[in-house]
């Protein structure tokens, strides 16, 4: 493993993606067991696409968490999608952790919402009555984190969760992580909380795999902190640390 800091993030550097996930599960583990040592239960929001199946493989058979201490919240949705479109973020994250471990509770974004603000709103105050207290998220290739896409990023955002059209580096992102078979398939908008919302999370998990992440990667780690890469803001947390394989870190 190699590390470095920047700002105030962590980074840390593995050869592989599994290596990567474990080390991520172990230390999110870590962090469980410490705040569940003075509270009863605690919040987590995790984020759902492909980058995260290994740290969340590794979570979800880790038989040592007590995950009936843990209510369960995820970052984003799609608008639009039949309620079993195995693309749905709540399904993808039902099949690689929901429904794997024994949650306290799980508290989905409604994908067949007919009425986004609505359900924004309702979401958004399911999470103010649960504050935060880890995400575990990823990086797209556009620099966002959840749905927060350049044009829609908002460092002040005044909001909790919001509907957001969707730019054509994500969408295209769906694709060439094989979510969808072309770019007119992929949903123009979605659900998505806010980037002071996942930055008002105690303890940030960033797991950033593949070579499709490394331009992200490096403009996350170099450029200004503003919402041209929505990832710069990792940076100003007091605890967010970034785990990267030998891909995702290749152009630092």
């Amino acid at each position: 493993m190699k590390t470095l800091k920047k700002d105030l993030l962590s980074v840390n550097i593995y050869d592989t993606r599994i290596e990567m996930g474990e080390a991520a599960a172990k230390d999110i583990k870590a962090c469980i067991l410490s705040l569940l040592k003075t509270k009863d239960t605690i919040n987590m929001i995790f984020a759902a696409a492909p980058s995260q199946n290994e740290v969340l493989y590794a979570l979800a058979t880790d038989k040592e968490i007590p995950w009936n201490r843990v209510n369960a919240f995820h970052m984003d949705e799609y608008i639009g999608l039949s309620a079993d479109a195995p693309q749905g973020f709540g399904n993808f994250l039902r099949e690689h952790i929901f429904g794997l471990a024994d949650f306290k509770s799980v508290s989905y974004i409604d994908i067949t919402a007919t009425d986004a603000e609505c359900e924004c709103e309702r979401y958004a105050e399911l999470l103010s009555k649960n504050p935060t207290d880890i995400v575990v998220m990823g990086i797209g290739e556009n620099g966002h984190i959840a749905f927060n896409d350049p044009p829609v990023a908002d460092f002040n955002d005044k909001k909790v969760v919001k509907p957001v059209e969707l730019d054509e580096i994500c969408r295209n992102q769906q694709v060439n992580d094989g979510c969808f078979a072309k770019l007119d398939d992929v949903p123009k908008t979605a659900i998505t909380l806010t980037v002071p919302t996942l930055f008002a999370g105690d303890h940030l998990f960033c797991i950033v795999p593949a070579r499709t992440k490394a331009v992200a990667v490096r403009a996350t780690l170099c450029n200004d902190i503003n919402e041209k890469c929505p990832a710069t803001i990792l940076r100003r947390h007091k605890s967010a640390v970034l785990y990267l394989d030998g891909d995702s870190s290749s152009l630092l």
